[in-house]
């Protein structure tokens, strides 16, 4: 039996450098945007948004927040993952209304469930809720590198960059967003000297024990 995905996986690496000549299509954006809206999240909250940075402008004033590394410019489009700073019951309530417009129930019907996230998620300490929503992200930087890697589009996930810059560069804090992670994509440059380096991963015994 034979898994393609096992193969995109052993082709996929953290790109160092990218051809800033080479340009993601159309479809091929739209596919890892709808990708990202896609993705998992705890409770289905979805407290994210996924920034799309094109402006050439504010890529070059990026690299310098993200230690001069140059792919934050040179990649095709530059992904900025971020966390909502406020989770709260009108956030809850937006996600109760598209629930009952796209499944077709009422909302009485959800007010147990609506109460549950209140309670386990609103009502948390503001530090324990950024906490939870940092980690939302991090299940979506994994759909996104697997759907990378499926269209053979590179990538490289990055938290090495100044998130206090980042987010003043981009006008966060006015959106009630926080960086967490900067995920350049777009394609290998030939001279990339990593293309060609075995992956290092521990053998599977190692890392999966089967109780």
């Amino acid at each position: 039996m034979s898994f393609d995905i096992i193969e995109d996986l052993k082709w996929r690496y953290a790109c160092k450098k990218f051809d800033p000549e080479k340009k993601l299509s159309e479809e091929q954006v739209d596919a890892l945007l709808e990708s990202l809206r896609l993705t998992a999240s705890s409770y289905g909250l979805q407290p994210w948004k996924f920034i799309l940075v094109k402006n050439e402008k504010l890529r070059e004033e990026l690299v310098a927040a993200s230690y001069g590394q140059q792919q934050v410019k040179d990649a095709s489009h530059l992904i900025v993952m971020c966390e909502k700073e406020e989770i709260d019951e009108a956030h809850v309530d937006a996600y109760m209304k598209d629930i009952c417009e796209t499944r077709g129930v009422e909302a009485d019907s959800l007010a147990g469930f609506k109460k549950m996230l209140i309670k386990m998620i609103v009502q948390q300490p503001a530090e324990k809720r950024l906490v939870w929503a940092k980690n939302q992200i991090y299940i979506a930087l994994g759909t996104l590198l697997t759907v990378c890697a499926n269209l053979k589009i590179d990538s490289c996930p990055m938290e090495g960059f100044k998130p206090n810059e980042v987010d003043k560069i981009l006008g966060l804090h006015e959106k009630d967003l926080r960086s967490v992670l900067l995920c350049p994509v777009g394609f290998r440059a030939d001279d990339d000297v990593y293309t060609e380096k075995l992956k290092v991963r521990f053998k599977k015994d190692e890392v999966v024990e089967i109780l």
